[in-house]
């Protein structure tokens, strides 16, 4: 998962409608058209110079409007505001500024562009429709979930340990600006809450029961004891005494008499108010005009217009393709029993434990090592960024993933790969392989690491992130493992083979549950069955497909159509194909719709096919 999109994650739905291209799953609608590579004419040069105005001043009001995408964005300059997201007056801000860009670019119209200002100008076009048309849908009444929590949200930036930075002493008198924001945002997350319980829009109760824990961990006695005070126990050692002492004091009064009391106000409102009034149905279909919505929310991952019937299919045919793979593999090892006793002889054999923490962590260190040492045998064009291994904060691991990424905060910074070392049992060394390659090298932190150092694209785009794409590669990214040095014995391969069979059966669960009509049970007992899978894995994955309609189709959707891609090119180009070439190809444009990338694809091998004749 993306958790790139940690972010993404982190901020609600109402955020990521102000920046479409900032949303996991991007808003498109009818298929583009091929971008043309001719040079265009100096009209439409003059037309192009334009938009690239329009978007660039779209964008510096983006981050004036959402300050909290800019800290994201390594832009300090909104540091110390933090927007109340979830009021009427904000959203209709936000209706207003994206209505109005929109107005803007069109305006000037697609007549006459040519190559990457074509390309833009349709994605820029699609996502503010799309993210209109969205607002229909009353997600602001469901303003949090276990992945999708303000509270967990301003946690994150208050530790010290995610984008707010605290190295300055303006630094720390900004987040105490911004924390004193934090009670107003509970606050309106609450009476959203209620208009929710008044029409009949609220969460399934296991979701809710979740959230209790990630407040419970934040919520301390005192401000010693919170993770708030983390900056202030960290804090640089060239302070004067004088900025030391006032900042401590003044943590401690926002710590004990702001952000306390409203974190014990939220968890009491949802204990003793919302948990009561939470729904019995799983599926966004049981909400007022649920189907629409999700219709919605699926084009959005997945930029098709495949019903959701199809993609149930579609999950149907991958899992029973995927498990016979994995039969023959049990024939291989020679192992005796039935699928279901393999899977869950790989998921609770000791052998496959970590001793620890270190180890763990050691062994991903390990894997970077010795991926990179083969990368650029599959890779011409490589990210300038860093890569960072760190393991996931405390306070987020029990309902964090297995892992996930966060691109560089800015220039320079490395893109961060969250190891996620609590429950040691449950993180399988068989798993560990498959994880970095889809996580790390070459999946998120190649596709996003380059995309933000792509020149000359506008900031919506560079960016910006279409989840199909960027999950499709990194599910892709799996499968290039024994090229890359991996997969040498069958448990590792086994790894990749049952990645690939959850990311199928999320498909199935995902339309399952949401447009199906299928209970949490009944979504929990088909994943135990067909995945050996835990009772608690399979909750945790419910619960994920539960709460993000529709994210889960992104990644089989998106790696189906990679793979297409390259047999496609592997059959008409033959002797002349070059994996470096189609991944440059893939990777060089950044995130775009799917139907973008085979167009281009398609440019492309026609460009390197042999001559005829």
């Amino acid at each position: 998962m993306i958790r790139p999109r940690a972010f993404c994650l982190a901020l609600p739905v109402a955020l990521a409608l102000l920046a479409p291209a900032q949303a996991d799953a991007a808003k498109k609608k009818k298929a583009s058209r091929p971008a043309a590579t001719q040079a265009a004419p100096a009209k439409a040069e003059d037309k192009a110079t334009k938009l690239q105005r329009l978007y660039q001043g779209y964008w510096e009001e983006s981050l004036k409007l959402n300050p909290l995408q800019a800290t994201f964005q390594g832009d300090p300059r909104g540091n110390h505001q933090l927007p109340n997201y979830l009021s009427p007056e904000f959203r209709q801000r936000s209706h207003e500024f994206t209505a109005s860009w929109l107005a803007k670019v069109e305006a000037v119209g697609e007549d006459g562009l040519q190559g990457q200002d074509l390309l833009s100008y349709r994605i820029f076009v699609r996502n503010a429709r799309d993210a209109l048309e969205g607002e229909r849908f009353p997600g602001w009444m469901l303003p949090l979930n276990p992945f999708n929590n303000p509270a967990t949200l301003v946690a994150m930036l208050g530790s010290g340990a995610s984008a707010q930075p605290f190295r300055t002493v303006q630094d720390y008198d900004n987040w105490l600006a911004r924390a004193g924001q934090v009670p107003a945002l509970f606050r309106q997350a609450i009476a959203n809450m209620e208009q929710g319980m008044a029409a009949g829009v609220v969460q399934p109760r296991p979701l809710m029961e979740k959230v209790l824990p990630q407040l419970d961990a934040v919520i301390r006695p005192s401000a010693e004891e919170s993770l708030f005070w983390n900056p202030v126990r960290n804090m640089p050692a060239d302070f004067s005494e004088a900025d030391r002492t006032r900042l401590t004091e003044a943590y401690r009064r926002t710590i004990e008499q702001q952000l306390l009391p409203s974190y014990r106000m939220l968890r009491g409102f949802i204990a003793t108010r919302y948990l009561p009034a939470t729904r019995d149905t799983a599926g966004l279909g049981a909400l007022p005009d649920g189907a629409a919505w999700y219709a919605w929310s699926a084009r959005q991952s997945t930029t098709t217009t495949l019903p959701p019937e199809q993609l149930h299919q579609a999950g149907l045919d991958e899992v029973a393709r995927l498990q016979a793979e994995i039969r023959q593999l049990m024939k291989e090892a020679k192992f005796r029993g039935n699928l279901q006793k393999f899977l869950r002889y790989a998921q609770t054999d000791r052998r496959f434990e970590f001793a620890d923490e270190e180890a763990l962590l050691g062994f991903h260190r390990g894997l970077e090592a010795k991926v990179m040492a083969k990368v650029q045998q599959q890779f011409s064009l490589l990210p300038k960024a860093a890569l960072e291994i760190r393991p996931v904060e405390a306070y987020r691991a029990r309902s964090a993933a297995a892992g996930s990424y966060l691109r560089p905060a800015a220039a320079g910074a490395p893109g961060v790969f969250y190891v996620n070392t609590s429950d040691l049992p449950s993180r399988r060394s068989w798993n560990a392989e498959a994880l970095f390659l889809h996580e790390a090298v070459p999946g998120h932190h190649f596709q996003l690491a380059l995309q933000q150092e792509l020149e000359g694209l506008p900031a919506f785009r560079s960016a910006g992130g279409e989840a199909a794409f960027t999950e499709g590669w990194a599910l892709y990214a799996e499968s290039l493992g024994r090229d890359l040095g991996l997969y040498q014995d069958p448990w590792s391969r086994f790894g990749y083979l049952q990645g690939g069979l959850w990311r199928a059966a999320r498909l199935v669960v995902d339309t399952g549950i949401h447009a199906r009509g299928w209970s949490r049970e009944q979504a929990i007992a088909y994943l135990v069955e067909n995945l050996g899978a835990s009772r608690a894995e399979a909750e945790a994955e419910t619960d994920r497909v539960i709460a993000m309609p529709g994210q889960a189709l992104a990644h089989k959707t998106g790696e189906l159509k990679i793979l297409e891609l390259r047999r496609r090119a592997e059959a008409a180009l033959g002797p002349r194909f070059d994996v470096r070439e189609f991944h440059a190809e893939v990777l060089r444009n950044g995130s775009v719709p799917l139907d973008v990338l085979e167009a281009r694809i398609d440019a492309w091998i026609a460009t390197r096919r042999a001559p005829t004749g």
